[in-house]
């Protein structure tokens, strides 16, 4: 078992192109979102599990004695199989999870407890240690937060247990994992995603581990070739809604009025197709002009929404704030409010940004400058950390 402090990170994700249309069967893009979620590790002797999320106010600890003495045999094919009702009840008692379950924190520390006791299980006795989970990554507004936690803690607990070897190398600030390797962090980080969401479809913790862009379409997923990382601003209209709701709306609107959705739907479908096109020329060789075609997409993709239902006044105003700057934007993820992206050409003068981010913060929303296209899963050496994340993960 591993005795050093083990450092990871993984991506949050952006839906590029396909939302809504993924559900009937066409293609969506996805893509890392590199604001990312970070994980330390730290091995004790103490006897204890602690698990410290600060974004959500969780501080928990269990002797680790009391955890070995917990009938766990329920946990033996957890790795294959979604666990049932009864498992997870069995799970909350473990945790000591009461009437929160439902909620974010206890849900979190249910992905946990549920990774820590299946992936652990194996060794001879229960490892005592301490994991603190940092976030740049909003909650709840759909950009995979709870699957980059999921791949963090996965692929932390797998290297701590030795089921896949530590890739870091002395003096690289970030290493990755082998494809095998990050196949069964994958496999695992889906498994904390069924804790957390009971049916997930698996694209967040793909995405996650992977990084890139990933192409979805009716449950099968692979990776772009070496997509370019693009650069965005990434706006949270702070409207919440309900996915579900909207999924609803949308099969509800192509009931009513098929031969008018219907070719909306195949339209969105034929706009991933060629993003997907120019992202492969783009990472051969990128042009001036394939940042205007990924614009003109952009545009379509969110009238083509807008007439599906799921637009918002606040994603308005977002494209008509960004377009007075000369920059396109469109809504990710479920729409109804919550997220939108808006392209940075390389051209770009930085003023400009700056002048775009404070017209969107003047409107009440929150707004981040980074990019698409981050790498997935990936483990670092703490003299390469940004000072911030380390001071986060530090507690101070």
């Amino acid at each position: 078992m591993l005795s050093e402090v083990l450092l990871v990170s993984a991506p949050g994700k952006v839906i590029l192109h396909g939302e809504h249309a993924v559900v009937h069967g066409k293609v969506a893009l996805a893509m890392a979102l590199n604001l990312r979620t970070f994980l330390r590790l730290q091995p004790h002797s103490n006897g204890k599990v602690c698990l410290n999320l600060p974004n959500i106010g969780v501080k928990r600890a269990w002797d680790v004695a009391g955890l070995q003495l917990q009938d766990t045999s329920f946990l033996e094919q957890g790795d294959a199989t979604v666990p049932t009702a009864e498992q997870v009840e069995k799970l909350k008692e473990v945790a000591g999870i009461t009437q929160d379950g439902a909620k974010p924190e206890g849900l979190a520390v249910l992905a946990f407890l549920y990774l820590y006791l299946s992936i652990c299980r194996k060794q001879r006795a229960l490892p005592s240690l301490d994991i603190t989970v940092w976030s740049q990554l909003p909650t709840g507004a759909g950009l995979g937060s709870s699957a980059a936690y999921s791949a963090c803690m996965a692929a932390a607990l797998l290297t701590m247990c030795e089921e896949i070897p530590n890739p870091q190398k002395d003096g690289v600030s970030a290493s990755r994992w082998a494809v095998e390797d990050l196949e069964l962090i994958n496999k695992w980080a889906f498994q904390g995603e069924r804790m957390i969401h009971g049916n997930p479809s698996g694209v967040d913790n793909a995405v996650s581990t992977w990084g890139g862009a990933l192409r979805f379409q009716q449950g099968k997923i692979s990776s772009l070739e070496r997509p370019l990382a693009l650069k965005i601003l990434l706006t949270n209209t702070k409207v919440p809604r309900s996915t579900k709701t909207l999924v609803a709306s949308v099969r509800s609107r192509l009931l009513k009025f098929p031969e008018i959705v219907t070719p909306l739907l195949t339209s969105i479908n034929a706009i991933s197709l060629e993003c997907e096109r120019m992202l492969g020329e783009m990472a051969v060789a990128p042009a001036p002009e394939h940042y205007l075609v990924l614009e003109e997409l952009i545009d379509m993709n969110q009238h083509h929404l807008n007439a599906l239902g799921v637009g918002h006044a606040s994603l308005d105003q977002l494209c008509r704030v960004t377009m007075a700057h000369g920059l396109h934007s469109k809504l990710t993820g479920a729409g109804g409010g919550g997220c939108g992206i808006t392209l940075l050409r390389p051209d770009l003068e930085q003023p400009e940004v700056e002048a775009t981010k404070q017209a969107l913060n003047d409107c009440g929303f929150d707004c981040w400058e980074t990019s698409i296209g981050a790498p997935g899963i990936s483990v670092h050496s703490a003299d390469f950390l940004d000072p911030s994340v380390r001071q986060a993960l530090d507690g101070l």
